[in-house]
């Protein structure tokens, strides 16, 4: 079944205040609001952000319905941790100057979207996403909803709402993304109009980063550096970290290559010839675990800082965060009203000519 054409070409549009996206990527990018961002955000997401919006017109969403995929029985921090996330974001360097910075609830166009896509895609396909059964046997079965089996349709709605050409994703998203070329191409196929872009995987490099006590960083471990943590907190974090479980004393020759503080010291940019002479003096153990964790606390306090600063004088002003993200779903409301027309139109759900 056909049917009927939209009335314009599927092709990115220019952002205001934006360039036009035939000549830059538009790249789509969004984090769900569950509470303070950590140093894993910081170095696995939040770097490349920043680098993006040298080379791309950027769009940096608060993903707060997907927030409420895993935690629609606990909401009530949700909307005040989208302010916090924010101010995370801003404090690193995202730039709602430079790029699109709001809340997904804001625009509503998401949600008629994302219903829109689920008219045409086929259950099977949402089965088959490898997080779907994997999650719900790791955080149990009260995920076993419609919005947990629909949220990377839900993903698929934020990407191509904007015509997104690029979506930044690690190799554990790709199914994700592979979801949503398979959703624009029977869309545009269907209605016989290339309405959507196929988005492109953006592949970025997300270095391992374990918590301090080497396994995974996580806030309900209270194995994170967090990007607003105190000095105190950070030499108390540092203090505790795990390293090679066979130095047991001083004197025991150390393994940096197997040592979770080594890791970090190069994580936090420290100079090749740092990294030399405490590889070597772990090896020979003239160097202690107790002052490389010192040389290290010092690393991390002085990069975690300044974003401490920034982040605490951003959160001061919350009535400025909350303009922010009015400011930015307005221009986001803007780029996407054409797209879900022309969507509505190739649906039949619009007059058309």
């Amino acid at each position: 079944m056909r049917g009927p054409r939209a009335s314009t070409a599927g092709r990115p549009g220019s952002i205001e205040g934006m360039t036009d996206t035939t000549s830059r990527p538009r790249v789509f990018s969004g984090m769900r609001p569950t509470g303070e961002l950590h140093i894993g955000h910081l170095f696995g997401a939040l770097a490349n952000w920043i680098r993006l919006q040298d080379e791309a017109d950027c769009i940096f969403c608060v993903v707060d319905l997907h927030a409420i995929t895993t935690k629609y029985e606990d909401v009530g921090s949700v909307y005040d941790d989208g302010l916090l996330m924010l101010a995370d974001w801003m404090a690193v360097g995202v730039d709602p100057a430079r790029s699109i910075v709001f809340r997904q609830s804001d625009v509503p166009g998401h949600a008629q979207l994302h219903l829109m896509l689920s008219m045409v895609t086929p259950l099977s396909w949402l089965e088959r996403v490898p997080t779907f059964k994997g999650q719900i046997d790791e955080l149990g079965e009260h995920l076993n909803t419609y919005g947990f089996l629909g949220y990377p349709l839900l993903q698929t709605a934020d990407i191509v709402l904007y015509r997104a050409t690029q979506v930044p994703v690690g190799q554990d998203q790709l199914p994700h993304l592979e979801l949503a070329r398979e959703v624009v191409r029977r869309f545009n196929h269907m209605f016989d109009r290339q309405v959507f872009p196929e988005p492109q995987a953006r592949l970025t490099e997300t270095p391992l980063i374990l918590g301090t006590d080497n396994r995974k960083m996580s806030k309900s471990y209270g194995n994170s550096i967090t990007l607003g943590a105190s000095d105190d907190t950070i030499d108390t974090l540092v203090r505790g970290m795990v390293t090679d479980p066979q130095r047991v004393r001083r004197s025991d020759p150390g393994r940096p290559e197997v040592c979770n503080v080594f890791s970090y010291h190069k994580l936090f940019d420290a100079p090749a010839d740092e990294i030399a002479e405490i590889d070597a003096g772990c090896r020979a153990a003239t160097l202690g675990c107790v002052d490389c964790k010192k040389m290290l606390a010092a690393r991390v306090k002085d990069r975690i800082g300044p974003i401490r600063e920034r982040r605490d004088a951003l959160l001061a002003d919350p009535a400025g965060l909350e303009a922010t993200l009015a400011e930015g779903a307005e221009k986001a409301r803007a780029v996407a009203a054409p797209v879900l027309a022309d969507a509505s139109a190739a649906m039949g759900l619009t007059r058309h000519d």
